[in-house]
């Protein structure tokens, strides 16, 4: 995952009508810090605006007060406003994620790698066709420079489904899976299509979103994560993370080698 440094503040953040309502509440200052304190931390995570500790594990209103030296009432108030005001979603799992994150994180920076990504998945997929037909199998997404010259010759249209465009991205499809294979029953929200997009911008396809959902269901099933059931990850906000490739390339754990996580045995 790439780092960024630093988050980006709309000079006339204080202008914005939202925050001139926090601003007359009795908290306001506390309220404050814990807003910017969150951007800080979901620039750190850098995943989508995701706000985790590590290996997905969300902070707790106790982490963050003892981060923000605030009380903890004063942490659940902010959160409450933030979420109130649609500056924050707070999903199942209890995870954070900020709305809006493009507005805070380096785009220009960010726009960079998500190209990279795309471009290393198209050429990945172009040798794989070349090569489905031999003895030959494709183990890296490293180009070689042959591959490289003929990518080039390659006509855009050949990869529409890259296209930016909503009407071309099957969300509806993808969660109506994701709920098939987990018993859940998820909507085809915009914090979900948010994900979805991100990978979809990468390059990934349609099959690649179902064999994430069957690789995790298989790995996730019957299993606990610090205790707590491993299936409450079994979530587009977890599934269609930054961590997408990698559950994307994992070979699913059969039942008979399946071994408990103990709390630390986070398998992200």
């Amino acid at each position: 995952m790439v780092e960024i440094s630093w988050i980006k503040l709309n000079v006339n953040i204080f202008d914005d009508e939202k925050m001139k309502l926090i601003d007359e509440m009795p908290e306001n200052d506390a309220i404050f810090r814990i807003w910017v304190y969150l951007l800080s931390l979901a620039g750190k995570t850098n995943d989508s605006g995701l706000v985790y500790l590590s290996n997905h594990i969300p902070y707790t209103d106790e982490m963050i007060s003892a981060l923000c030296n605030r009380p903890v009432s004063t942490v659940r108030l902010a959160l409450k406003t933030f979420k109130d005001f649609g500056l924050i979603e707070i999903y199942d799992n209890n995870m954070i994620g900020i709305s809006n994150w493009e507005k805070h994180q380096n785009i220009d920076g960010m726009e960079k790698i998500r190209k990279l990504n795309a471009e290393r998945n198209k050429k990945y997929r172009e040798r794989k066709k070349l090569l489905e037909n031999s003895d030959v199998s494709v183990t890296s997404r490293d180009a070689t420079e042959e591959d490289k010259n003929k990518s080039k010759n390659k006509k855009k249209n050949n990869n529409t489904m890259s296209d930016k465009s909503d009407d071309v991205i099957p969300y509806s499809e993808i969660i109506s899976y994701l709920n098939e294979k987990t018993g859940r029953s998820f909507r085809t929200t915009e914090a979900h299509k948010r994900f979805i997009k991100a990978r979809w911008n990468e390059d990934y396809k349609l099959d690649d979103f179902k064999r994430v959902v069957d690789n995790k269901v298989a790995d996730w099933t019957g299993k606990t994560i610090n205790g707590q059931p491993a299936e409450k990850y079994l979530q587009p906000s977890t599934l269609f993370g930054t961590k997408f490739d990698n559950y994307l390339n994992q070979t699913p754990m059969r039942q008979e080698q399946a071994q408990p996580y103990d709390d630390l045995g986070l398998p992200f």
